[in-house]
């Protein structure tokens, strides 16, 4: 092109766009989706923090419970272990459930048994405040611990 010859656009007769305001209209579609993709994260990050957090926790449990000398007390000691536990990581937890399998108790000592312990934890998430997410997250552990074969019952 020679410097006489106007650009294709105005040859046309067309007028030159103006870009101004394009940069508002891009944001504007594009801000609900960022702060969609941040409250993932942080919905994401809470959900693994958790489950980091927990794992472990029944493996407490069924030690403490496994130390006990009945079924009664190996349920009680394994609930106050799980729920200091819990507490003692600032996971805070709406519902906590603590299964103690106590049928290692009715064996004879001397014979192999266990306890096992199942902790549930209901991680609360509806302080994110984002449409669509979950309001909760169940989490789960599970362990089991050997029963002391020399225990005695008396």
């Amino acid at each position: 092109m020679n410097r006489s010859t106007p650009p294709p656009r105005w040859r046309l007769g067309q007028r030159a766009r103006d870009d101004r305001g394009s940069e508002s209209v891009e944001l504007a579609i594009l801000l609900p989706v960022a702060i969609l993709v941040l409250a993932m994260l942080v919905v994401g990050a809470r959900i693994a923090l958790a489950g980091d957090r927990i794992s472990g926790v029944a493996g407490m449990a069924a030690r403490e419970a496994s130390l006990a000398r009945s079924s009664a007390a190996a349920q009680q000691l394994a609930t106050a272990s799980a729920t200091e536990a819990l507490s003692s990581r600032d996971l805070h937890c709406a519902d906590v459930q603590v299964t103690v399998d106590t049928a290692g108790f009715r064996s004879a000592p001397g014979a192999a048994a266990s306890v096992t312990v199942a902790v549930s934890c209901t991680v609360d998430l509806s302080d994110v405040g984002a449409p669509g997410f979950p309001g909760s997250r169940t989490l789960h552990d599970t362990a089991t611990s050997p029963l002391d074969p020399a225990r005695d019952l008396s």
